[in-house]
């Protein structure tokens, strides 16, 4: 049975998060379960259920059964690791869905810094983050009508392992995070993206995601297109700029990305 309660940001967290707008913050509630196949599936089954789930509310379980990531792989959990999805109702004029991706990684790298200052996390466009070349956290978005729920999930403790890439928890990096601690970060940080993203629009995102990703000239490989390059930032739909060999620029708006290692010199 979920166990709903609303948590608070401790005072450090919250002046490094939300150092950018003035007031008082407020908590998006935060729902724990003990254990569930998938707070996305449970979100979306609220959602076609006819049950209003509101925006910024927040379901977080100790464990799943059945939790998934992007094209279906199976992501399985860890005990202390974070693992939660929250619901975006879009409104008329909102940015595009697709960009709230970026919305969300946005917020993964402010609580990330905030707990976890000086870990070196990087963004990978457009849903995961790395740490020294591992993966250590990745999002999943999934359309219900007019709602997008958005799941996250971040080796804070431990990492799966994953057949086709490294991985890697926060943990191993030295960097010591409590599951709920870190859950009220990123509740709020999510609450001050998603600002940023209907009054600035997609381009004041971008310039928040940019600095927190892998620098321009990062190789890059797109599984779905089976081309090479190297990374040239985003264009101004959110779309990924891929620098081609010889000199020409593509735009991929969807696909897997992987990270490449910069051939030795010499090689």
């Amino acid at each position: 049975m979920a166990l709903g309660r609303r948590l608070s940001l401790h005072s450090g967290a919250r002046r490094r998060i939300c150092e950018r707008r003035s007031g008082a913050v407020l908590i998006p509630p935060i729902e724990r379960t003990q254990q569930t196949g998938s707070t996305n599936a449970d979100l979306l089954a609220r959602l076609a259920g006819g049950e209003h789930v509101g925006e910024g509310h927040w379901l977080v379980a100790d464990r799943q059964t059945a939790g998934r990531g992007r094209l279906g792989r199976a992501w399985n959990d860890g005990q202390g690791n974070f693992m939660g999805s929250t619901v975006v109702h879009l409104k008329s004029g909102d940015p595009s869905p697709a960009t709230l991706s970026l919305v969300a990684g946005v917020a993964l790298a402010k609580a990330v810094a905030a707990l976890a200052p000086g870990l070196g996390a990087m963004l990978k466009w457009p849903n995961d983050m790395f740490v020294d070349g591992a993966k250590c956290a990745g999002i999943l978005m999934e359309r219900a009508g007019d709602s997008i729920v958005i799941g996250i999930g971040v080796n804070l403790v431990a990492a799966p392992e994953l057949p086709d890439r490294p991985t890697a928890a926060l943990a191993d990096r030295g960097a010591v995070v409590d599951r709920d601690r870190f859950a009220e970060a990123l509740a709020v940080a999510m609450t001050d993206a998603l600002w940023t993203w209907r009054h600035e629009g997609i381009g004041g995102i971008i310039a928040a995601w940019l600095p927190q990703a892998h620098p321009v000239g990062t190789p890059l490989h797109v599984s779905e297109q089976g081309v090479d390059g190297t990374f040239d930032g985003l264009a101004l739909d959110g779309a990924l700029r891929l620098r081609r060999r010889d000199g020409t620029a593509m735009l991929i708006h969807a696909g897997d990305v992987e990270l490449r290692r910069a051939p030795e010199e010499g090689k």
